[in-house]
């Protein structure tokens, strides 16, 4: 499997200018193609590739939006005609495009972003407009959120994420979770699957900024359905993870008389590759059956030294009273590019319910 980068290659440019040869009148492809594949394009990353592609898609279309726009969106209904491209990534130019030569004709922008998330996601395009005109698009994404289509109603919850990832941040957005709110109110009962995750990740942001918005939530959507009871229990996993005393009050999960039992670090020393193996016992002593959600924590040790919890959910289940059950776990330490390891000591944790309930020091080794 080759770079992500590379769905940009010269095969989606020949397939994209055969295209563009029916809908741009003396469209010139060896000079498109020549002003794409410049010296410096094979050290270009992913979102190089993506705005040096609309930079030089915007020299061969009219310099007034609308009349560009127009003939983006026949290219996609092209595209769509010969059942290509819709959802695929490397056209994420075109929310770019509408991003960069459209951001100040603001009436003609919406509604090219409103045909074009139905091909290809705006969520990341949506940002700049947030930022420039928020209050008219918050207006605009509640109303989406009421679209007939369900990725236009999805872009109204995942583009007025927080933290929405790789995306550019909007402070208001985190200044005013009321206003995000209000939009996922009428997408809490979606027919889509599709825009309920959306609506889950939205909440779990706002969760870590405001976390008593999220809690409200929890306790007003909470046997809606069973659609919205999943979305408000994803939607509030950070806090979950945090073992939030209220959170875990509005689920039940009381840690008292669940003990944890022989606690063995298997492997106490662990090689940078190899995989931290554990294993431990969960008895429920209660005389009634209680819900226990486990998860361990890994307090992994930092460049300066500190340690930082990072938690890793198990199960989720009913246990019968008296009841034991025994647990083997595996937690990789093999190198990934979104976490490094240093040397030295760490600590494992297992909790019962949001509560610590024991840890244990190991070591890693290079």
């Amino acid at each position: 499997m080759g770079a992500l980068k590379d769905i940009y290659s010269p095969r989606f440019y020949d397939n994209l200018c055969d295209i563009l040869l029916e809908i741009i009148p003396n469209f010139n492809k060896k000079d498109f193609i020549s002003k794409i594949f410049t010296p410096e394009f094979s050290q270009m990353e992913l979102k190089e590739r993506m705005r040096h592609t609309t930079k030089v898609f915007h020299e061969f279309l009219p310099e007034k939006f609308s009349e560009a726009f127009s003939i983006l969106k026949n290219m996609m209904g092209e595209l769509r005609e010969k059942n290509s491209g819709e959802d695929n990534l490397a056209y994420i130019f075109i929310p770019d495009y509408i991003e960069i030569y459209g951001i100040d004709e603001y009436e003609n922008a919406v509604e090219a972003i409103e045909f074009t998330t139905q091909f290809i996601t705006c969520e990341f395009g949506i940002r700049p407009f947030l930022i420039k005109y928020f209050d008219q698009m918050m207006v605009q994404m509640k109303d989406w959120s009421e679209h007939e289509n369900h990725k236009v109603r999805r872009l109204a919850s995942e583009g007025s994420r927080s933290k929405l990832p790789w995306a550019m941040a909007v402070p208001d957005l985190k200044k005013n979770p009321d206003l995000v709110i209000e939009i996922l109110e009428n997408l809490k009962n979606d027919s889509s699957d599709f825009v309920r995750r959306s609506v889950a990740n939205n909440l779990n942001d706002i969760a870590k900024d405001h976390p008593e918005k999220v809690l409200e939530i929890a306790k007003k959507w909470k046997g809606i359905s069973k659609e919205t009871d999943a979305i408000v229990k994803h939607g509030a996993r950070t806090l979950l993870k945090q073992g939030h005393p209220e959170i875990l009050k509005i689920y039940g999960l009381d840690s008292k008389n669940i003990e944890v039992e022989n606690l063995e670090i298997v492997t106490p020393k662990v090689r940078i590759g190899d995989s931290l193996e554990f294993s431990f016992a969960i008895k429920n002593n209660n005389d009634s059956v209680q819900t226990v959600r486990l998860e361990y924590g890994i307090y992994y040790k930092k460049s300066k030294g500190h340690l930082a919890k990072k938690v890793f959910k198990i199960s989720e289940k009913a246990y019968q009273p008296n009841e034991t059950i025994k647990i083997n776990r595996k937690q990789s330490f093999k190198i990934i590019t979104t976490r490094v390891f240093y040397a030295g000591n760490h600590q494992l944790s297992i909790i019962i319910n949001g509560e610590e309930k024991c840890i244990k020091d190991f070591e890693v080794e290079f």
